[in-house]
């Protein structure tokens, strides 16, 4: 029975000899408890460089013309509105007001 564990006993520091010569020759992390780490996660690339220069860069904010053109745009479909009775109410004359003046 004494050699039994022996043998038991043997084989486990072995291994372990063995597990933590394998960790340290290959780079890999050591994790004897089995719990959850997170340094796989952290060992990965960031891909947030990647992803950005994916999308073309937005004209319309860098452009101070095209702005200016929207605005301008915006201003006359405003104008037209307002000629028709179709444009936004000055302030405190809107819907709630009027309910709340009857």
């Amino acid at each position: 029975m004494a050699s039994g564990s022996l043998k038991n006993m043997l084989s486990a520091a072995i291994n372990q000899g063995v597990v933590e010569a394998r960790a340290r020759i290959f780079g890999h992390q050591l994790n004897p408890t089995g719990k959850k780490s997170l340094h796989k996660l952290l060992r990965m690339k960031l891909f947030g460089e990647k992803v950005a220069q994916w999308y073309p860069q937005d004209i319309k904010k860098d452009d101070p013309l095209v702005m200016a053109r929207q605005e301008q745009e915006r201003l006359s479909k405003l104008e037209m509105l307002k000629r028709r009775g179709k444009g936004p109410p000055k302030k405190g004359q809107g819907r709630r007001a009027a309910k709340r003046n009857k």
